[in-house]
């Protein structure tokens, strides 16, 4: 049993998936990992299974079809919630995108103070591996875009590597997250900071994926940039006081 979990969702990643749990439990603190996948045609949910008879502590939540990845963190996070154990819950692509190795150090400064530790892209310049310039420009100045308008200081405002404490996400309200794509990482971020809680930038490498296919799309930026202006405007009439407790 771990305090940890790790929450990682799938759409045809068969060329990924055992990989990247294989390497998540070969390190050197022990995380429980969440695979919640969307209707896989491809067989992803099939090689999770044959690998839960060998890992005990890989879970696997199966949905119906492609949701978004916001309703499947959503997912994964009330799952962790209802289980009461883990104390420090992550977001991690299937696709080696992100360095497994890097889950220790969020982990590490969420226990060192921080109530969301972001993996970060650019705290420390830009740090990108494979990406087309128009990505990485695109990307970056989303972030810039997204702390003019909201006003958080966040360098890498669309990072999806992340170690949230559980209090976090017992706080806010997780029905009223409303974006599923690209917005969504903003929204969890900006609210977590209008909650009060205390966000760190663990810079990171992020490297493409060498395998499988980018679930990016014109739609999902689109949702991001109208999205923000949006967000913010609600947010002038929401109350963002603490009642949760855990």
């Amino acid at each position: 049993m771990s305090d940890s979990l790790v929450i990682i969702p799938t759409y045809n990643e068969k060329e990924n998936i055992e990989k990247i749990i294989r390497k998540v439990f070969s390190l050197s603190y022990f995380f429980e990992i969440l695979i919640i996948d969307d209707g896989s045609p491809d067989g992803t949910a099939e090689i999770v299974k044959k690998l839960q008879q060998e890992f005990p502590a890989l879970h696997l939540e199966q949905r119906t079809g492609k949701m978004g990845l916001g309703t499947a963190y959503i997912h994964g996070f009330k799952w962790a919630l209802e289980r009461k154990q883990y104390d420090y819950i992550f977001e991690m692509d299937a696709d080696f995108s992100h360095n497994p190795n890097d889950l220790i150090h969020l982990r590490d400064a969420c226990v060192q103070g921080a109530d969301v530790a972001i993996g970060s892209r650019y705290v420390r310049g830009v740090n990108v591996v494979n990406w087309p310039m128009s990505r990485v420009l695109m990307s970056y100045f989303a972030s810039m875009y997204v702390r003019l308008i909201t006003r958080i200081n966040i360098q890498d405002a669309t990072a999806g590597f992340k170690c949230y404490k559980k209090q976090v996400l017992a706080t806010i309200p997780l029905n009223k997250i409303k974006f599923v794509g690209y917005a969504f990482q903003i929204e969890m971020k900006f609210t977590a900071i209008k909650y009060g809680f205390k966000v760190a930038e663990v810079p990171i490498i992020f490297t493409d994926r060498t395998e499988g296919t980018s679930k990016m799309s014109t739609r999902i930026f689109r949702e991001a940039f109208f999205g923000v202006i949006q967000m913010k405007i609600s947010s002038w009439f929401r109350n963002y006081s603490r009642t949760t407790t855990v």
